[in-house]
C-alpha cells in the first residue's frame, strides 16, 4: 500500500506558508487516524495537525522551526505500519522478496546488486534533492496529463519544490498541450519561452511576495527583527495594496436610536448574560445591507467576479501587538444578540490564541473599529480576496443641527455620532455603488428595528 502524505495545511485563504513548531511523534512511532502528530504556527493561528491515516510515521521531511509553503509534504505515514526508514538495505530487500523465499540463502546474484543499487541511490540523492523531486498530487497529475517531467521544471517552492503555479507557468510558456509529441525547439522558441517564463515569475512574485527596502542604521538606533506576525502582516498589506486599487468614501451616522435601544434593553440582555456592543449593531445592519449590494460582497478573480453566496463578516481584533480577523460565518442568519455574543466570544478566544482554523477563513467583508481607541476615522486596507472593508470611527457626543419632530424647526442638539469609512476595490465597486451602500447603512442604523 502506498504511503500517505501529510501536507502543510491551508490555515486561511490569505496564508501561503506555515512553520513546524513541534513534532509530537517521531519516526517509527505508531499513529492513529486523527491523532495529533505535529504542531504548526502561522500568522493567524497555532494548531495541532492530525494524522490523515493510521499507521507508522516513516519519514519527517520538515524539521522543527522550518517554514514551508502550503501543500508541502512534511511527513509520510505507512498505513501498514512498516517503518522502512529504520531497516537496513538488506532487510529492505528481504521485505520485498515473494512470500516463502525468506529462508533461502542469499546469493550475490540475487541480493547484492539490489543492495548496491539501493545504497547508490541513497548516496546520489541528498535530502534536499529528494525534497526537490517531490511535488503535490495535483502537480504530479498535471505533469502526467501533459507528458511533462517534473524534474525539468525549476521550482519556486521550498528547496526548489515544483508548485502548481510553477507547472502551469511552464505549460503556458512552452505551449505544451495534453500529451504533446516531443518537438525540437528552435533558438527563437527558447528565447520566447525564457521571456514568458520571466514574465510569469515576475507576476507570481508580484502578487505573492513583498521585499522591503533597507536603510542605514544610525548610532542612536535600536534594531529588532520583525516577529512572525508583524513580518507576515507587512507582506499581506503590501500585496493587498498592490492588487486592489483602493478608494475610500465616508458618511456620518447618528447613534441616537441605537443608544435608546441599548438603554431600554440593558436589563433584559443582562438577564440573558448577553453583551451587545455598538459594533454588534453595525455588524447586524451590514449583514443585511450586503444582500442588496452583491458587488460589495464579492472578489475579483482574474477576469471574473465571484459574487459570494454567503455573508461572512471578518471582525478585526486588536492583539496589542498584532491583529487578527476572526470570521462570523453566515452573519445574516443571526439575530442581534447572537451577533453580539459571537463578537465577544471570538475576540476573547483570539486574544487567548484559542481560535480554530475555520474561524479565520472565508471572510467576504471586513469590519474594523479603531474608534474604540479614540480614532475619529481611518483608511483601512482591503483584505485580499474581498472587495471592501468598513472602518468605524469613535462614537462621540457632538453638537449638530437637527429638525425638531414636533415643530419641524431647525434646532441645535447634542447627538452621539460617528464617521464611517468604506474602503473598496475600484475594479468592481464604483463610487456610486459605495455611496448607495453607505446611504442604506445609514438609513437602517438611524432607524434600527426594535425586533432585531
Amino acid at each position: 500500500m502506498a504511503r500517505i502524505e501529510v501536507p502543510m495545511p491551508q490555515m486561511g485563504e490569505s496564508i501561503a506558508e506555515g512553520t513546524v513548531s513541534k513534532w509530537l511523534k517521531q519516526v517509527g512511532d505508531p499513529v492513529e487516524r486523527d491523532e495529533p502528530i505535529l504542531e504548526i504556527s502561522t500568522d493567524k493561528v497555532d494548531a495541532e495537525i492530525p494524522a490523515p491515516s493510521a499507521g507508522t510515521l516513516v519519514e519527517v521531511m520538515v524539521g522543527e522551526g522550518e517554514t514551508v509553503e502550503v501543500g508541502t509534504v512534511v511527513a509520510l505515514i505507512d498505513p501498514e505500519g512498516i517503518a522502512l526508514v529504520e531497516a537496513t538495505p538488506e532487510e529492505t530487500v528481504k521485505a520485498d522478496l515473494p512470500t516463502g523465499l525468506e529462508g533461502i540463502q542469499e546469493s550475490p546474484a540475487l541480493v547484492k546488486p539490489s543492495v548496491a543499487v539501493t545504497q547508490t541511490a541513497a548516496v546520489s540523492q541528498s535530502a534536499e534533492e529528494r525534497l526537490r523531486m517531490r511535488s503535490t498530487p495535483v502537480v504530479r497529475k498535471i505533469a502526467t496529463e501533459h507528458g511533462i517531467d517534473v524534474a525539468n521544471i525549476i521550482g519556486s517552492g521550498h528547496a526548489g519544490r515544483v508548485t502548481k503555479q510553477d507547472i502551469m507557468a511552464f505549460i503556458e510558456s512552452s505551449g505544451t498541450t495534453r500529451m504533446d509529441a516531443p518537438v525540437t525547439p528552435t533558438s527563437q522558441d527558447l528565447k520566447g519561452v525564457a521571456i514568458q517564463s520571466e514574465q510569469s515569475d515576475f507576476w507570481a512574485s508580484f502578487y505573492k511576495e513583498a521585499r522591503h527596502p533597507e536603510y542605514p542604521v544610525r548610532p542612536a538606533d535600536r534594531v529588532e527583527g520583525m516577529d512572525k506576525i508583524r513580518r507576515l502582516t507587512a507582506e499581506h498589506m503590501v500585496v493587498a495594496k498592490r492588487v486592489a486599487p483602493h478608494v475610500h468614501s465616508f458618511i456620518e451616522i447618528d447613534f441616537s436610536v441605537i443608544d435608546r435601544i441599548r438603554t431600554a434593553s440593558r436589563s433584559r440582555w443582562e438577564a440573558q448574560n448577553a453583551r451587545v456592543s455598538y459594533t454588534a449593531f453595525v455588524a447586524w445592519v451590514v449583514s443585511r445591507v450586503l444582500r442588496d449590494f452583491p458587488m460589495v460582497n464579492s472578489a475579483v478573480s482574474g477576469n471574473n467576479v465571484i459574487y459570494r453566496g454567503n455573508v461572512n463578516l471578518g471582525m478585526a481584533v486588536d492583539l496589542d501587538p498584532g491583529l487578527i480577523v476572526p470570521v462570523i460565518h453566515d452573519a445574516d442568519h443571526l439575530g442581534l444578540v447572537g451577533i453580539g455574543n459571537k463578537i465577544v466570544d471570538l475576540a476573547a478566544r483570539a486574544r487567548g490564541r484559542k481560535l480554530i482554523p475555520d474561524e479565520i477563513q472565508r471572510a467576504t467583508f471586513t469590519i474594523t473599529n479603531p474608534g474604540v481607541l479614540g480614532t475619529m476615522v481611518g483608511l483601512p486596507v482591503i483584505p485580499k480576496g474581498t472587495s471592501a472593508i468598513l472602518g468605524i470611527g469613535s462614537i462621540e457626543k457632538r453638537v449638530v443641527a437637527v429638525t425638531d419632530q414636533q415643530t419641524e424647526a431647525d434646532v441645535i442638539a447634542i447627538r452621539k455620532r460617528s464617521l464611517f469609512s468604506l474602503g473598496y476595490d475600484h475594479r468592481i465597486v464604483d463610487g456610486a455603488d459605495a455611496a448607495r451602500f453607505l446611504s442604506a447603512l445609514k438609513e437602517m442604523l438611524e432607524s434600527f428595528p426594535e425586533d432585531a
